[in-house]
């Protein structure tokens, strides 16, 4: 199923009871609600916005799977679900970024592993093992494997996957969204080559993150 709408469909039912409840305020007169309804419709738009994005692809190039802010470039010795040695990229995703996630990489979904969990602050370091999440693992035509991870945060406690395990990816793709605030991580192979910037504001589809070697 295709997920190039403008609107992220997941956002529709908050749309439409938004709408709904600023009719009936406009009805009754009630004019301040109506005001702020208004513009709390206006924001659930905005925050299920799906624009289109385009990249000039290269060979190895990793794309980032969210848009945000780059808090943490690491390299780390993980055990569990995503084990071994990778170079680790973390992305906050405010609530006014746009959270239709996309693939960083072409590839096969190998695996699909959700936890449930906490909903602390997306932007802290323990959000990466305490929140809810669900990892995805990409392979590449040529072996390489790659995780994404989407954690959910403070406001967001709705991770929602629209891909499956033994689909094939393609970079760039849109493969989920996370409501109204979150974290996004890619774990990199440890020999990858790192370009994004600590602090650098990044976009889904299209900012580049690194190299594969």
């Amino acid at each position: 199923m295709k997920h190039n709408s403008m609107i992220a469909r997941e956002g529709f039912p908050f749309i439409v009871i938004s709408i709904i409840l600023t009719v009936i305020a406009a009805f009754f007169a009630i004019t301040w609600l109506a005001v702020i309804l208004t513009a709390i419709t206006v924001f659930i738009i905005c925050f299920f916005r799906n624009p289109e994005r385009n990249f000039k692809d290269e060979e190895k190039l990793v794309i980032s799977p969210a848009d945000g802010k780059v808090i943490r470039i690491e390299e780390v010795d993980v055990q569990g679900t995503i084990s071994g040695k990778f170079k680790k990229i973390s992305i906050f995703m405010n609530v006014f970024n746009v959270h239709v996630n996309r693939a960083p990489y072409s590839g096969k979904i190998e695996k699909i592993c959700y936890h449930k969990g906490k909903f602390l602050s997306a932007n802290l370091d323990k959000a990466s093992t305490e929140n809810e999440r669900n990892e995805i693992m990409i392979r590449t035509q040529d072996g390489r494997m790659l995780w994404t991870v989407q954690i959910a945060g403070l406001i967001a406690r709705r991770i929602v996957c629209w891909t499956s395990e033994g689909v094939s990816i393609s970079k760039g793709e849109r493969f989920g969204l996370i409501r109204f605030g979150s974290r996004v991580e890619v774990f990199l192979p440890s020999d990858s080559r790192i370009v994004a910037k600590l602090g650098a504001q990044v976009r889904a589809g299209q900012s580049p993150l690194g190299y594969l070697s």
